[in-house]
């Protein structure tokens, strides 16, 4: 019953968050995409009760993130934090939800069909454009949400299709239990250590199975953090 009510008193501050948020977005959208509107984010962590660990240190000359993807407090995680203009990709679906596709509309995010042919050809013009501005490019490889336990989601092409046309430099972040903290399906919100690991950027050889190594590196950090904070609980 604690973790059902403490689950939605989490989604009604995520929820009254992003409404101030969409709101002032709207005042500052032309200074750097609201970021420093985006970056109030991280009164969530106080009005939860619960820092967000940070292990490792942004790379900001990094122009792809990538990360695990587990619960919608990810996006708050990195939008709090970030010290540059990042630019989320995401479905197109996410922007035509009521109230919620504001956020990702007003400061020029990514919406990419899933469905239309003509989707990575879009991707792949948009993304050229955001890295023209120096506006890194962020990206949950496993394309949804997993459980937020031992095993990640199979990687989708779509980080290893723009790394390789632009030649990026990559930095992998490892999100450890953020579910925990708030889970939608079912809704629910349980105290626990929540971290954020950054590792190291660096360029791929693009001439390997590189992506395939990016997906191991992620996973065996995750593991290690994962189980660490395991043995502390």
């Amino acid at each position: 019953m604690w973790s059902r009510l403490r689950g939605i008193y989490a989604l009604l501050v995520v929820g009254l968050g992003l409404g101030f948020i969409i709101l002032m977005n709207f005042l500052t959208r032309k200074r750097h995409n609201s970021r420093a509107t985006r970056k109030w984010c991280r009164s969530f962590f106080w009005l939860m009760g619960t820092p967000l660990e940070k292990v490792g240190e942004f790379d900001t000359s990094a122009t792809l993130i990538v990360l695990n993807h587990q619960s919608i407090i990810d996006i708050v995680c990195l939008e709090a934090y970030h010290p540059c203009n990042i630019c989320w990709i995401a479905k197109k679906e996410l922007g035509e939800i009521p109230y919620y596709g504001y956020a990702l509309k007003t400061p020029e995010m990514i919406l990419i069909d899933r469905e239309d042919k003509r989707g990575l050809a879009h991707l792949l013009k948009m993304a050229k454009e955001k890295l023209e501005q120096q506006r890194p490019l962020v990206i949950f490889p496993e394309g949804t949400r997993g459980r937020g336990e031992e095993k990640f989601l199979p990687f989708k092409p779509g980080a290893k299709i723009l790394a390789e046309r632009f030649k990026l430099k990559i930095q992998p972040i490892v999100l450890i239990n953020t579910r925990q903290i708030l889970s939608t399906k079912p809704l629910e919100s349980h105290r626990a250590r929540m971290r954020m690991a950054l590792l190291e950027a660096y360029e791929p050889d693009f001439s390997t199975d590189w992506y395939a190594d990016l997906e191991a590196r992620m996973h065996n950090a995750y593991l290690q953090h994962y189980q660490e904070l395991r043995k502390e609980a």
